[in-house]
């Protein structure tokens, strides 16, 4: 016997819902604090070897200037006080580490990575961190100017109260970066992504590659200084109303 019953009734299918992702800006927060121990231990013999791992250690008033390593690994470290001026880093990792009040001029690092790092009073003109990544990472009152991030990305990162004259931001993902009360004259923006990024109380006088910033949050108290600089990129010639005849 056939089994019977109310029949089924189909109904048309759905079309399927497309969830709205929120604005890149709105993902941004604040970055997380490196978890640097209470208690560490003083580097002895101070030095960057390579494939070197520092764990726990505290650099103050080491001398770390002029080395050339490759796949250092710096974890829950302090440097305070420190030279590492001129060093050349490769496939370095730097974690849960915090620096302050210390020289990291004309640094170089390439293809290498900064990861719950804070950076305070630190001098850092020329410094380059390029072809790599940035995250949860916080430079506070810090001398950036002639400094690069050329191609590499930064994610929860913060600059506060810092001197970026003249950075290179070219090609850089900055949708996770947020700048604050900072020195940005004469930076190069060219091919940076920056939607989401977010600009507060910046100066931005004769940077370059502004067109980059679309989607950027800026503060109103800027708008003026951007709108001449978006004028000048654009070729729109600027003049005072003219009288009428």
């Amino acid at each position: 016997m056939q089994a019977t019953g109310s029949r089924r009734t189909t109904l048309p299918a759905m079309p399927p819902t497309r969830s709205r992702r929120a604005p890149r800006e709105a993902q941004t927060r604040r970055p997380a604090a490196p978890a640097v121990p209470a208690s560490l231990t003083a580097v002895s013999a101070p030095g960057l070897d390579d494939d070197g791992i520092y764990t726990s250690t505290l650099f103050d008033g080491s001398d770390l200037s002029g080395q050339n390593s490759a796949a250092v690994e710096i974890d829950k470290c302090r440097i305070a006080n420190s030279d590492l001026s001129g060093t050349r880093l490769s496939r370095a990792m730097v974690m849960d580490t915090v620096a302050e009040r210390s020289n990291l001029s004309n640094l170089q690092a390439t293809n290498s990575s900064l990861v719950r790092v804070e950076m305070t009073a630190c001098r850092m003109t020329g410094f380059s961190w390029a072809n790599g990544r940035l995250r949860d990472v916080t430079f506070r009152d810090c001398r950036l100017d002639f400094s690069s991030f050329q191609s590499s990305t930064a994610t929860d990162s913060l600059f506060v109260d810092c001197n970026l004259r003249q950075a290179d931001f070219h090609d850089a993902d900055l949708r996770g970066a947020t700048f604050r009360t900072c020195d940005l004259s004469g930076a190069q923006l060219s091919g940076a992504r920056m939607d989401g990024t977010r600009l507060i109380n910046c100066t931005l006088e004769g940077a370059s590659g502004v067109t980059s910033m679309a989607g950027a949050v800026v503060a109103s108290s800027d708008m003026v200084t951007l709108a001449h600089l978006f004028a000048s990129a654009l070729g729109i010639n600027v003049v005072d109303e003219e009288s009428p005849d």
